[in-house]
Formats: C-alpha cells, sequence, structure tokens
C-alpha cells in the first residue's frame, strides 16, 4: 500500500515507527544517490551512537540511539566529499541527540565537505538555526550547504499537503550536482517499510507532533476522502 499523503506522513514520527523509517529512507537515498556518481567517488553508510537520559519519578531511563547517515567520498584518498543527513526527533528534542548531531555536521564542515540536511520531523526546535525572513511558510525542509560556503544555504521547503521537493546534491567544485527526487526516496522507503500496514489512520497522529488546527483539519478531510476515517 503506497503512503496517503501527498508527501511526508507525520503518523512516522511515532517513537516505535520512527527508527525502521529513517533506516529505510536512509537506504532508499543511497540506492538514488549511487548510480548517479561518477567514478570519481564512492558512497557509504556511516553510524553514531549516543545515549539520551530522562529523569522518571526518582529515576532515570537512560536510552542508547543509533543513527545513520551517509558519506560520500573521493576514491583515491577518502577525502569526505558531501555528508546527507535524516534528522530525527531525537535530534530536534534532546540535548544529547542534537548535540551528536551538530558535532557531525561541524565536523563535516571543517574538512571543506558539503552537507544535506533532509528535515521531515514537526517536533521539538530545528537543529539549524537560519534566518528564515523571506522564506514561505514549510513545515519541512532540506539544507544544503556547501563546503566553500559553510555560512550559505540552499533551502528546498514544502507542507505536509505537498510531495516532497527535489534537491541538489553537491560534489566536488568541478562536477555538477547530483539531484535526487526525495518523495520517490520517501515513497519507496515506505513501502519497503510496510509501514501501510503499520499506521493506524482512524486514530490521531502521535501526540508529540504539533499539528497546528488547520493541519488536523486538512489531514482529517484528505484521510476521510480516501476512506481511511
Amino acid at each position: 500500500m503506497p503512503s496517503p499523503l501527498p508527501g511526508m506522513d507525520p503518523y512516522l514520527e511515532h517513537p516505535k515507527l520512527w527508527p525502521a523509517f529513517q533506516h529505510q529512507l536512509l537506504a532508499c537515498l543511497y540506492q538514488v544517490l549511487l548510480p548517479g556518481l561518477v567514478d570519481r567517488y564512492r558512497a557509504r553508510v556511516g553510524t553514531r551512537a549516543y545515549t539520551t537520559e530522562m529523569a522518571l519519578f526518582t529515576s532515570v531511563v537512560k536510552e542508547d540511539h543509533s543513527e545513520e547517515y551517509i558519506e560520500v567520498r573521493n576514491r583515491t584518498d577518502g577525502r569526505l566529499v558531501t555528508l546527507v543527513e535524516v534528522v530525527s526527533p531525537t535530534n530536534r528534542t534532546a540535548a544529547a541527540g542534537r548535540a551528536a548531531y551538530l558535532e557531525r555536521r561541524r565536523d563535516a564542515l571543517a574538512q571543506r565537505a558539503g552537507v544535506v540536511e533532509i528535515d521531515l520531523v514537526l517536533q521539538g526546535t530545528p537543529t539549524l538555526t537560519f534566518n528564515r525572513d523571506g522564506l514561505p511558510e514549510y513545515d519541512y525542509a532540506v539544507t544544503v550547504t556547501r563546503g566553500a560556503a559553510p555560512d550559505r544555504y540552499e533551502i528546498y521547503t514544502t507542507t505536509l499537503a505537498k510531495r516532497l521537493p527535489k534537491f541538489k546534491v553537491p560534489l566536488a567544485a568541478d562536477d555538477r550536482d547530483a539531484l535526487l527526487d526525495l518523495q520517490a526516496a520517501f515513497a519507496r522507503a515506505y513501502d519497503l517499510g510496510n509501514f501501510g500496514a503499520q499506521v493506524d489512520y482512524r486514530a490521531a497522529p502521535p501526540p508529540d507532533v504539533p499539528l497546528a488546527d488547520a493541519q488536523r483539519a486538512w489531514l482529517d478531510d484528505h484521510l476521510k476522502s480516501l476512506k481511511l476515517r
């Protein structure tokens, strides 16, 4: 079953679904990206691990996290060319998650590599604090930072009611960017993960997802039109 929504699905922010979704999306992005890379590059999936702590009554609950990302490296010398990240809810809601994410980003920029941030999360605080003046209202964004201009951002935005964007992945300065279709990768990940069988669209979205009244109304009308409610 394909996703019933035109773009990102906020139901996937459920803590029981997100880790599997993020893994599938990274795998699909890797599969889409790989054929477009010329012989001078190689791509690999890396992993970072960290632990979050949450106070619960008189105890502290620790939770281990593992998150994947994509590295594009120069085949001859192994130099990092581009880092592709998918932001997790924990990166936006927990201090340890944010710190681990930003540390990897800073390390990539220190190597003058490009960084692609795919942020499909509504809960928490965005990891990037760029000026949003002049940007349209949006719910989700892909932000591209080039190694030669680490203080400039190329921003691709969308809303809950629209498809996810296509975006450019920067490579070496003397090479053309690779083009990725995020919606195509999302659709493939949703299908491979069998999320249609795991999401109960008759229920409300996860309580931690901060949907505005207008978004909830649109979502309700859309799902009713598909007879999922």
